[in-house]
C-alpha cells in the first residue's frame, strides 16, 4: 500500500515574482558589465578588468536562473516524472564551477601583475567602481528575500554580493593608488575580489552535488524522522528510509512501515497521520511509503541498494 502526499512544488505568483526581478537584476547588471569592462580598459586597471569578468559572470548567473525557473514549470512526461526540477540545482553547479575557473585565471593574472606593476587611471577607476557598488547593492537587495529558500537565486544573489565586495575592493586601491602612487594594489585587490568569488563558489557546488547526490537534505535528521515514524500508534518498525531532495526545497521520503497485523485494518488511517506530520513538522510532501514488503531485512535501516541482474527477485 502506498500513500502520497504531492502538493504543487512551486508557487507560481512566487516564480512571476521571481523573474520580473532577475530580468531586472539582468539589465541593470549587464550596463554595468559594459560600463567595467570599458572603464577597466581605459583606465588599465586589472582590479576593474576582474570586478568586469566577476560581474559578466554575474549576468550569465543571473540567466540562467532565471532559464531555470522557466524549465522548472514545465510539466512532467513519461521519460522524466519528476519534470525538469534538477535543472536549478544543475545550473547552480554549473554557475559556480565556472566561477572557480574564472578564479584560477584572476589569480594568474594579479600574480603577473604584482611583479610587474603597470601605472593605473585611479580617479576614473574610482568612479566606475562606485557605479557598480550602487547598482550590485540595489540588485541585491531586491533578490535578498528569494535567496533565503530558494537555492537557484541564492547561487546568483552570492555571485552579486561577491560584486559588491569586490566594488568596495577596486574603491579602496583607487583611493590608496591616488594618494601613493602604489600601484601594486591594483592586482593586489584583484587576487583579493578572487577570494571573494571562490569562497562563494565553493559553497554553492558543496550544496548543489550534496542535492545532485540524492544526501539527506540538511536540515533533516532523518533518525529523528524514523523516531517520530516509529512514536506512532500501530507502527512496528521502520526500514528501507530514504530522504532526498527533488531540488532546493522539494524534498522526498520513501520507507517500508511495518504494521502491527491487528492494526493493519486502520493502515490508511496510519499513513495520512504520518504523512501530515512530514509535511508540517520537515517540509517532506513527496511521500511513499510501503506497508509490507516480502523478502525485505527488518534491520536495514537504509535499504542498502545492490546491483542486481535484470529478472533477479531478490
Amino acid at each position: 500500500m502506498e500513500a502520497h502526499e504531492q502538493p504543487h512544488a512551486h508557487d507560481h505568483d512566487l516564480d512571476a515574482r521571481v523573474k520580473r526581478r532577475l530580468l531586472i537584476s539582468i539589465a541593470l547588471t549587464a550596463l554595468i558589465f559594459v560600463a567595467e569592462l570599458v572603464g577597466g580598459y581605459l583606465t588599465n586597471s586589472l582590479a576593474l578588468m576582474t570586478d568586469a569578468a566577476h560581474v559578466f559572470m554575474d549576468v550569465f548567473a543571473l540567466s540562467l536562473s532565471f532559464f531555470a525557473i522557466y524549465i522548472a514549470e514545465m510539466p512532467p512526461t513519461e521519460k522524466r516524472t519528476y519534470g525538469l526540477h534538477r535543472v536549478e540545482v544543475f545550473v547552480s553547479f554549473i554557475n559556480s564551477f565556472v566561477l572557480i575557473l574564472l578564479t584560477i585565471f584572476i589569480f594568474y593574472k594579479g600574480l603577473i601583475r604584482f611583479w610587474n606593476p603597470e601605472p593605473v587611471e585611479s580617479v576614473g577607476m574610482l568612479v566606475v567602481a562606485s557605479i557598480g557598488l550602487v547598482v550590485n547593492l540595489i540588485v541585491a537587495m531586491w533578490l535578498h528575500r528569494y535567496a533565503v529558500s530558494d537555492l537557484n537565486v541564492k547561487s546568483a544573489f552570492i555571485h552579486v554580493v561577491g560584486d559588491a565586495a569586490a566594488s568596495v575592493g577596486v574603491i579602496a586601491a583607487a583611493v590608496i593608488i591616488y594618494f601613493t602612487a602604489w600601484f601594486k594594489a591594483d592586482p593586489l585587490i584583484s587576487m583579493l575580489i578572487g577570494l571573494i568569488i571562490m569562497n562563494g563558489a565553493v559553497k554553492i557546488i558543496r550544496e548543489s552535488s550534496h542535492i545532485l547526490l540524492e544526501g539527506v537534505p540538511r536540515d533533516i535528521d532523518l533518525s529523528m524522522v524514523r523516531e517520530e515514524i516509529l512514536s506512532f500508534e500501530g507502527v512496528a518498525g521502520v526500514h528501507s528510509l530514504h530522504i532526498w531532495s527533488i531540488c532546493h526545497n522539494v524534498y522526498a521520503l520513501s520507507a517500508h512501515v511495518d504494521v502491527i497485523p491487528t492494526q493493519r485494518w486502520r493502515m490508511g488511517e496510519i499513513f495520512g497521520e504520518i504523512n501530515e506530520k512530514l509535511a508540517h513538522d520537515h517540509h517532506i510532501f513527496y511521500t511513499t511509503l510501503q506497508a509490507e514488503c516480502s523478502g525485505c531485512n527488518p534491520n536495514d535501516i537504509y535499504g542498502k541498494i545492490a546491483h542486481k541482474e535484470r529478472g533477479h527477485i531478490h
